[in-house]
């Protein structure tokens, strides 16, 4: 008996461990010690926390993605294991869990982190440990100046402003108002914004920096008023893409209102509601997809990763859950092409990546850009009847 009662204490600890560790991290995949030595992927999403609206549908799709590779027989004859880390969009957590994710699980690649500030915070930890690092944040400082072992999938800040300033000039806006959160996505797009408006032929009469937590940006907005701007971009992730919208109509600063292309998630819009319709932004397709010719290259594999997370989730697709779709899939790729987990032959195989079809575009890497992808992969787009569709002047 008390043989019995001693493993039952034992079996209860070791329940009790497995517990507490699937509240820092999930796990996805066949468990260590299964015949045929899984290969181990590492994920960093904001799952809570203020950012999970990028973080959620990020986790979903990598699931969903490793699940389908999984059930169709793996890679190279071994199965997925990917294990989540949900950072809660704080940078401090994310460099913690890198370092675990590389030194205690061994993870052969990073996808995530979610945000452009907690990828900044772990690019060099990545770099310096020679881990591939596949991004699903959108600043251009994340991939300029290139770092070996650093990746990301969606589009560059610098194109994303370049279409919002050819828009303006097709609609004779030339003096404009810039707002930005003070988060590194809001730094690095304010300063892309200014670098690029004098050579676009647009004036910026006012460029205001808000707290990323701020809830009322109506004392910002009327500044932008006072100068009589002609449109104004707002520069941010939640949650000031719905607020700036509201302000604006409350307090009857009737312009056009450009967001960045962090806007990629039909939430904004309907936390926005009214306030949201005419909303400009530059966006990749997967928002569009039903507007599409049947001959585009992006088609069908739009259509097959939003049906496909739709009918899994009984949700809306999203821009970030795009980012993470792209990104598990351009290292499994990667995985798949080395014939090995080895980082290094990872590294090398997501470099010479080419004609990649994803979400974000058609992906082409070289040693001189690791985003690989080009204008042509944005659309604008507008908000219409609470609704995305392509901006048609």
């Amino acid at each position: 008996m008390k043989t019995l009662a001693k493993c039952a204490l034992v079996l209860g600890l070791a329940a009790a461990m497995v517990s507490c560790r699937k509240k820092t991290s999930e796990v996805t995949g066949p468990p260590v010690g299964q015949p045929g030595k899984p290969i181990v992927i590492g994920a960093l999403f904001a799952v809570t926390g203020p950012a999970s609206f990028l973080g959620a549908p990020e986790k979903k799709t990598a699931e969903m993605i490793v699940d389908q590779i999984n059930a169709a027989g793996g890679v190279n004859g071994r199965l997925i294991q990917l294990i989540v880390k949900d950072t809660g969009g704080s940078p401090e957590k994310c460099i913690s869990f890198t370092r675990q994710l590389i030194d205690e699980n061994k993870v052969c690649a990073i996808i995530g982190p979610s945000t452009s500030g907690e990828t900044m915070g772990i690019k060099n930890i990545c770099e310096t440990a020679k881990v591939p690092l596949v991004s699903c944040a959108a600043a251009e400082v994340i991939v300029n100046p290139v770092a070996k072992y650093v990746f990301k999938t969606p589009q560059k800040d610098s194109q994303a402003a370049t279409w919002i300033f050819r828009t303006m000039k097709t609609m004779g806006i030339k003096k404009i108002g810039i707002v930005s959160g003070n988060t590194g996505f809001g730094k690095a797009g304010k300063n892309q914004l200014e670098k690029l408006a004098p050579e676009m032929g647009i004036e910026v009469l006012a460029s205001e920096v808000y707290d990323k937590r701020a809830t009322d940006l109506t004392d910002v907005l009327a500044k932008l008023k006072a100068k009589n701007v002609q449109a104004v971009v707002n520069w941010s992730i939640v949650p000031a893409q719905s607020i700036v919208a509201k302000n604006m109509k409350q307090i009857g600063l009737n312009v056009p209102l450009f967001q960045s292309h962090g806007f990629g998630n039909i939430k904004y819009v309907e936390q926005a509601g009214e306030a949201a319709e005419g909303t400009l932004f530059p966006g990749g397709r997967l928002l569009v997809v039903g507007s599409l010719p049947n001959g585009h290259p992006q088609k069908a594999v739009l259509e097959a990763y939003k049906t496909e997370y739709e009918d899994r989730y009984h949700e809306a697709v999203s821009t970030f859950g795009g980012h993470a779709y792209d990104a598990i899939n351009i290292v499994v790729n990667a995985i798949r092409k080395a014939g090995s987990d080895d980082r290094d032959k990872i590294r090398d195989a997501i470099e010479n990546t080419k004609g990649f079809v994803g979400t974000g575009g058609v992906f082409n890497f070289s040693p001189e850009d690791h985003n690989g992808l080009t204008l042509d992969a944005f659309e604008m787009l507008t908000v219409k009847n609470g609704k995305f569709e392509l901006y048609r002047p």
